[in-house]
């Protein structure tokens, strides 16, 4: 039987028997707890260890550099799924010539387990490349080595051979169970040998993330330093790209998969003195296998970012108007392949894409042979040419698939019955026969588009002839702004009478707080519902504007974690805002007030930031409109009558239209204190805006705490509090202390760090909201996310002229102070 051998190297560098080992034992000699073997190049340490505040004790392999936090990089344990529980252990070679771990007992708990051989004329090397080594002394034979039994790294120079006759997907990694348990944990690395070959992640048995395809050149969709190389005799090389690296950068990077299912790039940083992750497989909603299900695609830029391929529609469209998009798309018409012996199907070509899992090899000398073959193969669904290895071929459900943004994708033609084609050049060039159907359909959309366009103009005239023409054209003016088409008629009016009688003549006694620019009360509708009416002051200069984009925006929003505009009420002078009734108040009123904050223990917490996370991704991404908060505060965080939190106030909001992604302003409206450098100093917002005043209400939910509560302390701001802590390795003493003792240090220590983060000085420094709820949600080690640099404003302070409001607010609706550039 011919074996074809995938060798997975990391570094691509067969460093064994290259480099000089002179760090070894023998059968004389024994390692002891408190003993440690160092490479010759003092890379790499071996020795007994105890990860983080665990008293179990293991064998392994770490690099010497720990970085400023004193954690280890550890690299290889021998006995992680059978620790020690004291410092009893040894490690030596024992008579029946094995490696052995032994425990006080003189019982062995891991052994090297291979055929016994004279343990006399056997010895171990400890290599500068952090290779363990049972060998013969005699001959130079390696007997056993660790880089053929790896636990949850790749390290330069790891070897392995792969049957690659065995068509199935071969674990090599295993991730730890917990940042502090190194024994084996759900997730494991490896590689898929069906042609192409693949690096898998998965989450149990189930497919969890992959990296696409090898096309020769790179792997489809990976902006690693991955790569595969072929040599004459045949065997492939799985590992990194080498151009221009040095061997002194080769000992300090590694890959790791992580306890919580990433595979991660980390390198030493000799100017910050810490490991960094450069880069890990997860990088947005999109990267987790078959996100949008069979014959959905994902796009991360998208709003929503699933959405079924042309010719296909949603399997379950209840499920996937929610969100739930697993179940992927069908077919809207079937294949007309084995028609009456008449094939009349053809190919949409689509292009940046990380194409579809379960790619088969096909040989075929040109595109057009390639798309000939698919053509001619009734069970053919998709195809793709690439120059470097030929063309590739998909027979079962196209799942896994994503547009890329960047130029790191390939092109893919799906099969699609003749009724599915459109007229694009692409699509022409493999099934030039374009069904009169086409043209149909583009008079029908003409038609729709006038009928649309009278309606809308109609339905203008007919609210400035009841509403009066002052708001009207205010209307106007902020469509043609915001290029959208929101129609303020489908927003419920209220009557002014009943609204007057619902809040007794809008009595003091229901008054609930007071905005930048008008009053809240509580009111009670004849049928008994209870609401908020916010009332718009006639005396206010400004409140116009918001007003309408209260109502423009919010009107057209749906969303749990967002609260909810019921109506408004225009009569003459007088404007009104009516909202859902949120009878815990808002945020701030509970988490900064001793007497109420007890109500507000970690998990509440934790819950009240994944709302949040929710509804800001909602507003980002998957809204029919891109939102701009703008006003992201406390005190905009209303929670109902189980503590869920809404997000309010969107009369500062900006809607983002087309491909905008971040605008200009010579109005700043907002809070100071939650406001991003970029915004506050220059007037410029976008969605990483949101993301900074995010940032800061984290760390004010964490510490318990307003952001600026510092000033008669020694630092400037909650943000130059906690980077000051970050810094000095003492950021517990940031949790708030009814939280710190609740059992949840790591996830609170992780949502300070993803805090961090969001306040960076860099909007492109910040991750976008997608990023930050898979940072949150997925139990994320701590370790391996990226390190924050200095918050914004974090050495500045506040001054008179640059408070923030301190009033806040007691109710369930927001209260926001503008405040000038």
């Amino acid at each position: 039987m011919a074996f074809f051998h995938i060798h997975v190297i990391l570094l691509c560098l067969l460093w064994l028997g290259v480099v000089s080992a002179q760090v070894y034992l023998d059968p004389s000699q024994s390692l002891t707890d408190s003993d440690t073997l160092v490479s010759s190049n003092a890379v790499f340490k071996l020795g007994f260890f105890s990860p983080g505040n665990s008293t179990n004790r293991y064998v392994g392999v770490w690099y010497t550099q720990g970085g400023s936090d004193g954690k280890q990089e550890v690299v290889w344990v021998a006995n992680r799924d059978n620790p020690l529980t004291d410092s009893s252990g040894v490690l030596k070679i024992s008579e029946d010539g094995n490696l052995r771990v032994l425990n006080g007992e003189n019982t062995s708990i891991w052994s090297s387990n291979v055929p016994g051989s004279d343990y006399r004329n056997l010895v171990v090397h400890f290599m500068d490349n952090g290779n363990l080594i049972l060998l013969s002394n005699d001959s130079g034979q390696v007997i056993w080595q660790s880089f053929d039994h790896p636990t949850d790294v790749f390290l330069p120079g790891m070897t392995f051979s792969i049957d690659g006759t065995v068509k199935e997907k071969q674990a090599l990694l295993r991730s730890w169970k917990s940042p502090v348990d190194p024994s084996s944990g759900n997730f494991t690395v490896g590689i898929d040998t069906h042609s192409p070959p693949q690096v898998f992640l998965w989450d149990d048995d189930r497919p969890y993330w992959r990296n696409g395809p090898w096309i020769g050149n790179l792997f489809v969709g990976v902006k690693s330093a991955l790569s595969i190389t072929t040599d004459n005799a045949g065997e492939v090389y799985f590992g990194f790209t080498l151009s221009n690296q040095s061997a002194q950068w080769l000992q300090h990077v590694h890959f790791v998969v992580n306890c919580n299912g990433s595979l991660v790039q980390r390198d030493w940083d000799n100017s910050s003195g810490k490991w960094e992750t450069v880069w890990y497989s997860q990088q947005s909603e999109c990267d987790f296998y078959g996100k949008c299900g069979p014959f959905g695609s994902c796009n991360a830029t998208n709003s929503p970012i699933c959405g079924c391929l042309r010719g296909f529609v949603p399997k379950n469209s209840t499920e996937w108007n929610k969100g739930n998009w697993t179940g992927g798309c069908v077919r809207k018409t079937l294949l007309q392949c084995d028609t009456v012996g008449v094939k009349t199907d053809g190919f949409w070509k689509l292009a940046n894409l990380k194409v579809p899992d379960n790619a088969q090899w096909v040989s075929a000398a040109s595109e057009d042979e390639c798309s000939s073959q698919c053509i001619g193969d009734c069970s053919c669904l998709a195809f793709g040419y690439y120059p470097s290895i030929g063309c590739m071929t998909w027979n079962d459900s196209l799942i896994d698939i994503e547009e890329y943004s960047d130029n790191r994708g390939h092109d893919l033609s799906i099969r699609l019955a003749s009724s599915d084609q459109g007229v694009s050049t692409q699509q022409q060039k493999h099934h030039p026969s374009v069904s009169w159907k086409s043209g149909r359909w583009i008079v029908i959309a003409v038609v729709l588009l006038v009928v649309v366009s009278i309606t809308f103009i109609l339905r203008i005239k007919w609210f400035r002839r009841k509403y009066g023409t002052r708001i009207t054209q205010q209307a106007k003016i902020m469509f043609k702004r915001d290029k959208t088409y929101i129609q303020i008629g489908d927003l419920p009016m209220f009557d002014l009478e009943k609204l007057v009688t619902a809040t007794n003549d809008f009595h003091e006694s229901n008054k609930l707080g007071r905005g930048g620019f008008g009053t809240v009360y509580k009111g009670k509708l004849e049928n008994g519902e209870d609401v908020a009416v916010k009332r718009l002051s006639k005396l206010s200069g400004q409140g116009l504007e918001e007003f309408m984009t209260e109502v423009l925006v919010i009107s057209k929003l749906q969303h749990r974690n967002l609260v909810r505009l019921l109506g408004c009420c225009v009569k003459g002078e007088e404007k009104l805002l009516v909202y859902e009734y949120m009878p815990n108040k808002s945020l701030d009123a509970l988490l900064f007030d001793r007497l109420y904050q007890e109500l507000l223990g970690w998990k509440t917490r934790f819950s009240i930031i994944q709302g949040i996370s929710r509804g800001l991704l909602y507003l980002h991404r998957d809204s029919r409109l891109k939102i701009i908060h703008r006003d992201l505060k406390a005190s905009n965080i209303l929670l109902d009558d189980k503590l869920n939190p809404k997000i309010s106030d969107f009369g500062m909001a900006k809607i983002f239209g087309g491909s905008e992604d971040q605008v200009d302003t010579n109005r700043v409206v907002g809070t100071f204190g939650y406001m991003s450098p970029e915004y506050a100093t220059k007037g410029r917002f976008s969605e990483k805006s949101d993301i900074y005043s995010y940032g800061v209400l984290l760390l004010e939910i964490v510490s318990g705490r307003r952001n600026t509560s510092f000033r008669n302390e020694e630092s400037l701001s909650l943000l130059a509090h906690a980077w000051k802590l970050w810094n000095e390795d003492d950021i517990l003493s940031l949790i708030d202390p009814l939280v710190l003792e609740s059992g949840f240090q790591d996830e609170i220590l992780r949502c300070i760090q993803v805090a961090l983060l969001c306040v960076q000085e860099l909007p492109e420094d910040r991750p976008n909201i997608s990023m930050v709820i898979s940072m949150i949600d997925t139990d994320f080690c701590i370790s391996v996310l990226p390190r924050p640099t200095q918050p914004g404003f974090s050495q500045r302070r506040y001054t008179h002229n640059q408070s923030e409001n301190v009033t806040s607010s007691v109710n369930r609706v927001s209260l926001s102070y503008i405040t000038g550039r």
